[in-house]
Formats: C-alpha cells, sequence, structure tokens
C-alpha cells in the first residue's frame, strides 16, 4: 500500500515541479467555494428545528501541451457536514478525487493515453438510518487506485472525450483492519472460528485487472450555464467481467455573478462486490448508490 500511495504523491509533486517548466506550455485553474444553507425558528408555533449545512470545494486542473505531447491533472476536493438541532453533525459531501492522464498524439483526434485514477475521502463515514455511532468508512478506507494503461483517447472536439484502456490495474484498499475483517467494499472478510471468533484477518487490499472507459463532456448550456457530465465503467477479468461496475457524475453550475453561483451536482455508483446491510446486520446484496446535493455558495477562480 505505501508503494501504491507514493506512485500518487509522485504525480502530484510532479505536477507541482512541472511549474518550473517553460509557461507558456502550460495552463492552471484553481476553483474554491463556500456552499451553504441555514434556518433559525424561535418560539415557531408550526414547529422547527434550527439547521446549519454547509460544504466546502476545491478544485484544480493544469494542463500541458507541447507538439504532441499532452498531460492533464485534475484534483477535486469537497467535505460538508449538515447540523441539526442539538444532535451530532451529519457528513453530507466528503470526496478526494485525483486523476491524471498523458497522451501522444497519433492523429488529429486519437491519442495514445495512460491514466491514474485515485479516489478517497477525508472524515468518518456513517450510516444514520442504521446506526450513528459505528463508522462505516473513513480516510484510506475505502481508497481506489487504477492505472489505465496503454489506453486510447478520441477527442473529436473540445466539449468532450472518451478514453478506453484494456489494460487496468485497480487496487481496492480498506486501511482499517475493522472494517477490512467485516469484508467492506468488496473485500474477503476475516476468517472466524464456529464461535465467530476471527483466526485470521482479512486483507486491507483486493486487487483487480480488467478494463476501463471513462467518458467526459462539457458544454455551456447557456450563458453562465455550465454543465460538466463524466462517466466510468470498469469490468473486472478476474471475476464476474459481465457485472460492470459504474460512476457518473454530473454538475451543472449557474453563475449569478462572478463570485456567486449555485451548484447542482449528482453522483451514481453501482459496484456488485459493494454488498449492503440490513438493521438487523443480514446482507441485502449490492445496490445502486446516488447521491444529490444543490448548494448556493462562494466562490473565486484564479
Amino acid at each position: 500500500m505505501k508503494k501504491i500511495l507514493f506512485i500518487v504523491l509522485f504525480f502530484i509533486g510532479l505536477n507541482a515541479m512541472s511549474q518550473t517548466d517553460t509557461v507558456k506550455y502550460w495552463k492552471f485553474e484553481n476553483q474554491a467555494s463556500i456552499n451553504f444553507s441555514q434556518s433559525y425558528f424561535s418560539n415557531w408555533a408550526a414547529g422547527g428545528e434550527n439547521t446549519l449545512a454547509t460544504i466546502g470545494n476545491y478544485t484544480f486542473r493544469s494542463d500541458y501541451n507541447k507538439k504532441k505531447h499532452k498531460w492533464s491533472n485534475w484534483l477535486n476536493l469537497a467535505l460538508g457536514y449538515s447540523y441539526i438541532g442539538d444532535a451530532k453533525p451529519f457528513k453530507t459531501d466528503d470526496k478526494i478525487e485525483f486523476i491524471s492522464l498523458y497522451g501522444y498524439e497519433l492523429t488529429e483526434k486519437l491519442y495514445l493515453t495512460v491514466m491514474l485514477t485515485f479516489k478517497s475521502q477525508f472524515a468518518k463515514g456513517y450510516n444514520y438510518k442504521v446506526d450513528s455511532t459505528n463508522y462505516v468508512s473513513h480516510f484510506m478506507a475505502p481508497a481506489t487506485i487504477d492505472i489505465s494503461s496503454v489506453g486510447i483517447e478520441w477527442k473529436p472536439n473540445d466539449h468532450f472525450f472518451v478514453n478506453f484502456s484494456p489494460v487496468t490495474p485497480r487496487w481496492i484498499i480498506v486501511d482499517d483492519q475493522k472494517l477490512a475483517n467485516e469484508g467492506s467494499f468488496g473485500l474477503d472478510p476475516a476468517e472466524k472460528d464456529s464461535a465467530g471468533v476471527i483466526i485470521k484477518n482479512a486483507k486491507k487490499v483486493k486487487s483487480m485487472f480488467g478494463a476501463k472507459a471513462m467518458l467526459v463532456f462539457k458544454y455551456e448550456v447557456f450563458k453562465n450555464v455550465d454543465f460538466v457530465t463524466k462517466l466510468e465503467l470498469f469490468t473486472n477479468y478476474l471475476h464476474n467481467p459481465q457485472n460492470i461496475d459504474v460512476n457518473w457524475q454530473t454538475a451543472i453550475t449557474l453563475k449569478v455573478n462572478s463570485w456567486l453561483n449555485v451548484n447542482i451536482t449528482t453522483e451514481l455508483i453501482y459496484d456488485d462486490d459493494v454488498i449492503f446491510y440490513d438493521a438487523a446486520g443480514d446482507p441485502i446484496g449490492p445496490r445502486t448508490q446516488f447521491n444529490e446535493n444543490m448548494k448556493l455558495g462562494i466562490g473565486v477562480k484564479f
């Protein structure tokens, strides 16, 4: 796992050092925003509860283009909580996503590519409907790393591209022995004796090997209304290749002015290796996961 983390940090560090290269080949973009909603009640006859919700977002992008070479890097960070009355805060958003894509031009619209993808989250997460005291995730539990080598990218215009790699190793990391022993996020659970006592801890890393496709579409639908969607598909050659993992993210940004905007984001995930459980702890199988956020926020772009 340390070697995998080193690869991720290497790419991030290399991207930072690249700023010393000839500036004309690089383009950089940063965007930070804080989004919030709030309600307050005092002696309100109809009833109600004080609430405060806030989400912070940061995105970074760098693009390098020189002759037949291009190198793009995206970093997307988000963390948000909701406070309802005197209850403990609820996590409403949490994301760490880094993508690094190198391409060598074969034709005007085709590139030979290598792509690295890293995904995780910052803080502990809970299944609030079942139990708000025992965490079900935290930093590096899980984390997903893909290295899509020997890929082909087709980019017909500035709004759309599709990247396909038939050679993609994937690692699922659950850097928490408790969660790993439970078989969380598709890992094989710990071995137990007839009394339910653990006799052999589960491995914290699961390796896969398959094919991956990524489709990205970005368009300004109307003036000051931007639409971006990214679809990732992965099939594991080694286990049930007919079951395709899906990660589909969409964002709509409405710019009120240079610093105020409205963001609507959705994320849909399906992974047949991720098993859900009912309140009694009995498995109920994989489920389609969906997350939606609508946020009014203050943002700066630099």
